[in-house]
């Protein structure tokens, strides 16, 4: 940390947020693998199954966020992030969304549900962005979900690639993605002003700016999880 500095301007700040692309997963080889068309069907399987863990707890992160903001019409915002994974009722949200995508490529619901392939490196870094969100100041969380700055042009690629390279997939397990489109870029625009209001002085904007990339190096091990698989029993 560097408190003694001067602040950020809030145009230095966004640059230094967005500047933590370079991070961000849509680099790491298993997707640009998955992009071109690589992937077998047991690894978009793995990828699918082990992604639906960080899915559902996404609604855990954002309900610790809340739980720590003190700031009434920041909560009343926020929780809608709860309702589109969620929903209001059965059948509706993105974690539902995801388990037609199970389905689409070949998994029960149950098998999702029920955590059977999740692989150990990718629980500890789920769990580790969870316990992320309930124990630091509700503001590095929100800073820490600037990840979705960088989602939308990375799902417009896998989109694309997935509707041409694997049509073994049902094309009604993308919705998923479709709607994140939607999404995405507005959560990502009301969190980046947050951050860009809250944290005004040169500590917490560092810290903002270490929380995201926290963020980015923790999809970034999940993904090199998936990627090499459960290897206990292959010794």
């Amino acid at each position: 940390m560097h408190s003694e500095h001067k602040a950020w301007s809030e145009a230095e700040l966004e640059a230094a947020l967005r500047s933590q692309h370079q991070r961000y997963h849509h680099l790491h080889p298993f997707h640009v693998r998955m992009n071109h068309g690589d992937l077998t069907p047991e690894e978009v399987r793995r990828w699918v199954a082990n992604r639906f863990y960080y899915q559902k707890s996404i609604p855990l992160k954002d309900a610790a966020i809340l739980s720590n903001c003190p700031i009434l019409a920041v909560r009343r915002q926020w929780l809608d992030r709860i309702i589109d994974h969620d929903g209001r009722s059965e059948g509706e949200g993105g974690i539902e969304a995801w388990l037609k995508l199970g389905e689409a490529v070949g998994l029960s619901p149950q098998e999702l549900l029920d955590e059977q392939h999740v692989i150990p490196g990718v629980r500890f870094a789920v769990d580790a962005y969870v316990n992320f969100c309930r124990t630091r100041p509700w503001i590095e969380a929100v800073a820490a979900s600037l990840t979705e700055l960088f989602g939308p042009d990375a799902i417009r690629v896998r989109l694309v690639a997935l509707e041409q390279h694997y049509p073994w997939i049902d094309p009604a397990g993308f919705d998923y993605f479709r709607k994140r489109l939607e999404q995405a870029p507005r959560d990502a625009r009301y969190a980046l002003d947050l951050v860009l209001k809250y944290c005004r002085n040169r500590e917490s904007q560092e810290r903002a700016v270490q929380a995201l990339a926290f963020k980015c190096d923790l999809l970034w091990s999940q993904l090199e999880a998936i990627a090499r698989g459960d290897t206990r029993n292959n010794s």
